[in-house]
């Protein structure tokens, strides 16, 4: 068997609207449609894979690269609808689609970053800096105690991924991070990114403190 062989398979499909998956990070699901449901019972008898999709509503598009994403836990309810808690593992790209019923099934090619000799470690504390000044700030503006996790990452690749996932209501903007295959390119967009909301929120939080409340 050959090493790209190895890299290709048929993975089950879940379009979601406006929902990007990172590797690593959690993703919670409500399964209530029937043909999720087949999937669901499907792949929990299997190796509980399958892979996550941004579909666009408005562009009535689903993204050709995704993350899958592996059941860790699972919890029936009635009319066999289903709870489930998933985590994000490796990244791929929709080679083809082999069958649309009752559910969408991909041939699927595993996707990386592409390996660097770059030391990115300063980069990542550069993005970690910019995190801490966002969040305090936002902490301020809102008058709420806001702190990042203890267990944030503090390796570059799963940084950038743990950034890129809590990026809010930038769907299309997550989207590019993931299908970026640099982690050098990915942490310098979000180094832009962190520096536009914090160089918001400074301006937003200057103006509150001029102005009575």
């Amino acid at each position: 068997m050959t090493s790209s062989s190895i890299a290709v398979r048929e993975l089950p499909l879940f379009p979601l609207p406006d929902v990007v998956l990172f590797p690593g990070r959690p993703l919670p699901l409500h399964i209530f449609e029937f043909r999720y449901r087949i999937m669901m019972n499907t792949i929990l008898e299997s190796d509980r894979r399958f892979g996550v999709l941004m579909f666009d509503p408005i562009q009535g598009q689903i993204s050709g690269v995704g993350c899958c994403a592996e059941i860790i836990h699972f919890q029936r309810l009635q009319d066999d609808r289903m709870k489930v808690i998933t985590l994000g593992q490796q990244r791929f790209r929709v080679l083809e689609y082999v069958r649309e019923k009752p559910y969408r099934v991909g041939l699927v090619e595993w996707i990386d970053d592409h390996p660097t000799e770059k030391d990115l470690r300063p980069l990542a504390t550069d993005v970690e800096q910019l995190l801490q000044d966002v969040v305090h700030l936002s902490a301020k503006l809102t008058d709420q105690k806001i702190e990042l996790p203890d267990d944030l990452p503090n390796l570059p690749l799963e940084l950038s991924y743990w950034v890129a996932s809590n990026l809010y209501g930038v769907a299309a903007e997550q989207q590019v991070l993931l299908e970026m295959q640099d982690t050098k390119d990915r942490l310098d967009r979000e180094t832009e990114i962190l520096t536009s909301t914090r160089n918001h929120l400074a301006a937003r939080t200057a103006l509150k403190d001029v102005l009575p409340s």
